[in-house]
């Protein structure tokens, strides 16, 4: 942070001053300023003056500088409170929250506005439309509330009158899932009365300077404040200002992104029209009664509110009372008491409003079906808005309250960072000199104190019966405060002419002298609004009225439990807040306010001094200086950082978690940087845990995949045991399967030996998917009985027959299947032409084992001369014969070179061999002389075809009779034949 920014800019943290005094203090404060360095450190607290000028410090630029860096790493910002505020959510899973306090002027809700948006730029890098949406409500709803809640004042020209809380949820991932906004003490007086120079609500002049006229129309209102008020306690026309026209247009498009209906939207609008009508309602005592001047406001007034004209001038002429024995009766009211109520009305309705839009706001964004089992730890930061400490020159209820509330704030800044902070040192036994500070809780205790402090006085003459007065009030808090040192008044202090008799009182704030007016005290702190109203609105037809006014349900004659005062309702709202604050791990912005001419050059010295002095940062300097800026137990330091030392990771030995720490620091060196407590560890500069979380987020990614890998490991091995076990049944359930279809194969074919067809009528049953190719095997056990019982003389033609069926594959239709086949018809006895003498010495000369196929064939040469001859084919050989001359061989093919056979699919008895020399041989096989119509191409083909499947496969086709003839002819022909049935081809 020294390198970033030079000596030239003065000290970048107030804890690197040479002496911690105010003269240093404040000489770096100016410096810092005069250079346009608005932001220093107090360790973690950020110092911020308010700059009064627009600076270029906030862009994208700056907030990737700023995304996941520690505190040290850049120059200060606002950025890197947010961030270091959003890394302790995210790392320690706590709830954290930023508090930004100062006076007003001091720029707290601008503070405010750059911390929501850097949130909302570092989250959601995945850009997921819902965290998207939620993000977008966040930003939105500081408009909606900044028009309904700032006004312009003599101070500040966007002063917050309300306080804000806003809690935002994050999920285990660090997204925004929600939010929740809590709303303190609307200044509704401000509706109709404002100080000299100061503003309403921006919301009035918006929709007057902003509304289209077609708006302006419907509300029954124009362009000119002047005209539209006539009753200066509402506008003043010269302080409009042309922003306000740009600021409605965005309220009204935040409206819509935030997801208010139109219906909703013209609702606001609406009550915010009835009430500027109200406030140029005027009355006039008429002889005996009050009337309303100009009766067609009373009829505006009804339209706007959706009520009758005669309901509204009722509730504003006459109240409704019930008297003890059950009666109603309406009661006039005077003039004074009518204009008292028409305010009281006017207040009422746009505080109601406003708390209704903050409810609507929460009602969108908060956390929906949240289950922190399914989705994590929903962790929260919580940002703080609220009212600065105010001096005016007529001071009223509205500033004691807020003051109150900066005490408290004040009280927790002091209980937090001081005393907390030196207590824990010396109940760790840490080596500490006491500091001394100012602690504001007597000036607590002067205000909230019960049976004695001013709420409970005022609370009591609130309660007591008759005409009490504020002066009467001011009286009872002189009798029981006058002993305090922190209270004074006239009576008490005669001689103190700043303050008015039976008016002023005067309390002594960590922040200054204040002196409050005790004039209308009673009134606001009982804020009465007569029920006549609170009926009139709720019976109102329109639902958004209506559901602002659920009190106005209750009938004249109830009675209802005495409602908490104003000052109690705050002051129990209050404590809660600083109870939500104090479990939450705090983070300051403490914004000093440089001059009251809101110039962006002039640092007016004494006024800087007084705030910081009443803010307690010199103090805070001294403890920060003194102490250490980060303490943990000894076992969740050791859980978290356990790993970058291998004395302790992954579990230690020794006997204490103290000595696994002093390990690890031993271990980095940073024996100097630290200091061990009884139960924690202290750690001095914010740089040694930086080292520490450099070197875990570095092993983070290695014991990642060591988890990983383990992780993985082990879904292996049990998805292998799973698939072991379920091999393992399988395997017993496809055996269980097989047994049982072998057991019902069994049953069903016990006795088809004995049966005459073997089982041919015996259904077989299904087989599992195992057994499929087993069963269509199994299933031949029936064809291999029948063979089992054919001779083994019949074998050989069985397997022909078999064989010329597959090959045929159905395409021939007669191929003498039904015949017996002799194979060697030229060797048959009952022949005429047979000559078993020339059938003896071919086998005697070339030593064949057996004759294949014999028979008689026809052949025709080129020149149309036909003559017989004779086939003999046998296991080794091929001849032609000549039946004429003995049976003469007249050529020998070796067996071997055929390669395969062709016949027709006819009827006819042609026969083609092929050989591998192209020498293919056609045969007309002639039919016997006995059985003219005997086929005998099947037989040739079967022997053929059987007696080559021992050797190798042999090529057999089946075609057209004019093709097969064809190609054999230009293949080149040995021998013709000629068929009986087609002698002429």
């Amino acid at each position: 942070m020294a390198e970033l920014e030079g000596l030239e800019f003065g000290k970048s943290d107030f804890v690197l001053l040479d002496e911690v005094n105010m003269e240093q203090f404040m000489e770096n404060l100016k410096l810092r300023f005069e250079k346009g360095r608005i932001y220093t450190f107090i360790g973690e607290v950020v110092v911020s003056v308010n700059p009064y000028k627009q600076m270029d410090i906030y862009g994208k630029e700056a907030i990737e500088a700023y995304r996941g860096r520690e505190l040290y790493e850049n120059p200060p910002h606002l950025y890197a409170v947010a961030d270091a505020a959003y890394k302790a959510m995210k790392r320690r899973a706590k709830d954290t929250c930023i508090v930004i306090s100062g006076e007003s002027g001091a720029g707290k809700t601008e503070a405010s506005k750059y911390i929501m948006q850097y949130i909302a730029a570092i989250t959601n890098p995945s850009q997921r439309e819902e965290v998207e949406s939620v993000k977008n409500i966040l930003l939105k709803s500081n408009c909606v509330l900044e028009a309904f809640g700032n006004a312009k004042t003599n101070r500040n020209d966007n002063s917050s009158r309300f306080g804000k809380y806003m809690d935002i949820n994050f999920n285990f991932n660090g997204d925004p899932t929600g939010g929740h906004i809590n709303n303190y003490l609307l200044e509704k007086s401000r509706v109709v009365q404002q100080q000299g120079g100061e503003r309403n609500f921006h919301s009035f002049y918006q929709v007057l300077r902003g509304g289209s006229e077609e708006m302006l129309r419907s509300l029954h209102l124009q362009n000119d404040p002047v005209i539209t008020s006539a009753r200066r306690s509402i506008f003043v026309f010269h302080q409009t200002s042309n922003n306000d026209r740009s600021s409605h247009k965005a309220v009204l498009s935040a409206l819509k992104v935030i997801g208010f209906t139109e219906e909703e939207i013209n609702s606001i609008y609406r009550i915010l029209g009835a009430i500027l009508i109200l406030g140029n309602l005027q009355f006039e005592t008429d002889t005996e009664s009050v009337q309303v001047v100009g009766l067609e406001v009373l009829g505006h007034i009804a339209e706007l509110t959706a009520t009758e004209p005669d309901a509204v001038g009722k509730s504003l002429l006459y109240r409704t009372v019930a008297t003890g024995g059950g009666e109603v009766i309406e009661k006039g009211h005077t003039e004074k008491e009518a204009c008292f109520g028409r305010d009281a009305f006017a207040k009422a309705l746009y505080e109601r409003l406003f708390g209704w839009i903050v409810g609507r706001i929460n009602a969108i964004i908060e956390v929906k079906d949240y289950n922190p089992v399914l989705h994590g730890k929903n962790t929260v930061i919580g940002v703080l808005d609220i009212y600065g400490f105010e001096i005016f020159d007529n001071n009223s209820f509205e500033q004691f309250c807020i003051n109150y509330c900066n005490e408290k704030l004040q009280q927790l800044f002091i209980e937090l960072i001081l005393r907390q902070e030196q207590e824990e040192y010396q109940r760790e036994g840490i080596t500490w000199q006491h500091i001394e500070y100012f602690n504001n809780q007597i000036i607590v205790d002067l205000v909230e104190q019960p049976h004695k402090g001013i709420i409970s006085v005022l609370d009591e003459a609130c309660l007591t019966g008759g005409q009490v007065t504020d002066t009467v009030c001011l009286q009872s808090m002189d009798t029981k405060l006058g002993q305090h040192p922190h209270y004074s008044s006239r009576k008490l202090n005669p001689s103190d002419k700043t303050m008015e008799f039976h008016r002023d009182f005067r309390i002594r704030h960590y922040a200054g002298d204040v002196t409050y007016s005790i004039e209308g005290f009673l009134d606001k702190n009982k804020d009465p609004l007569f029920q006549d109203f609170k009926r009139l609105m709720y019976n109102s037809s329109n639902p958004v009225l209506k559901e602002m006014w659920p009190d106005g349900q209750l009938g004249i004659t109830e009675v209802t439990k005495r409602p908490l005062t104003a000052a109690t309702l705050f002051k129990n709202s209050i404590v809660a807040l600083v109870d939500k604050l104090g479990c939450k791990e705090p983070y300051y912005v403490r914004c000093i306010k440089p001059n009251e001419m809101k110039s962006p050059v002039l640092f007016d010295d004494a006024r800087c001094e007084h705030q910081v002095a009443y803010l307690g940062l010199l103090e805070n300097v001294r403890v920060r200086r003194a102490g250490f800026a980060y303490r943990q137990p000894y076992a969740r330091f050791l859980q978290r950082y356990k790993m970058t030392c291998e004395y302790t990771w992954p579990n230690h030995l020794m006997e204490t978690d103290r000595e696994a720490v002093e390990a690890i620091v031993t271990h980095h060196g940073f024996q100097d940087d630290v200091a061990y407590g009884h139960t924690k560890l202290f750690v001095r500069t914010p740089r040694s845990l930086f080292t520490l979380e450099q070197e875990r987020a570095a092993l983070i990614p290695i014991l990642v995949l060591f988890l990983q890998k383990v992780w993985r490991g082990a879904l292996a091995r049990s998805r292998c045991q799973r698939l072991r076990a379920m091999y393992a049944i399988m395997g017993c359930y496809k055996r269980y399967k097989v047994k049982a279809h072998f057991w019902e194969v069994e049953r069903r074919f016990a006795s088809v030996r004995n049966m005459a067809d073997y089982g041919k009528s015996v259904e077989w049953p299904t087989p599992p998917a195992a057994l499929a190719q087993f069963h269509s095997i199994t299933q031949q056990w029936r064809a291999r009985q029948i063979v089992k019982n054919i001779p083994p003389s019949d074998m050989a033609e069985v397997r022909a027959k078999v064989a010329a069926l597959g090959a045929l594959r159905g395409e021939r239709k007669e191929w003498g299947c039904s015949r017996p086949w002799e194979r060697d018809y030229l060797a048959n006895v009952s022949h005429k032409h047979t000559d078993q003498t020339s059938s003896k010495e071919l086998k005697n000369k070339d030593l064949y084992n057996q004759v294949l196929f014999s028979g008689f064939c026809r052949k025709m040469n080129r020149f149309n001369k036909s003559t017989d001859r004779g086939l003999l084919i046998t296991d080794k050989h091929v001849y032609k014969l000549d039946p004429k001359k003995q049976f003469k061989v007249l050529k020998r093919l070796p067996l071997d070179i055929i390669t395969g056979l062709s016949v027709t699919a006819g009827s006819d008895q042609m026969v083609a061999l092929h050989t591998s020399s192209q020498d293919d041989v056609l045969l007309c096989i002639q039919r016997g002389e006995l059985c003219p119509n005997q086929d005998r191409v099947g037989e040739l083909l079967g022997t053929l075809s059987d007696h080559f499947t021992r050797f190798r496969p042999l090529h057999l086709s089946i075609c057209g009779r004019r093709k097969c003839v064809y190609q054999l002819i230009i293949s080149g022909l040995v021998i013709y034949g000629k068929s009986t049935e087609t002698n002429t081809e």
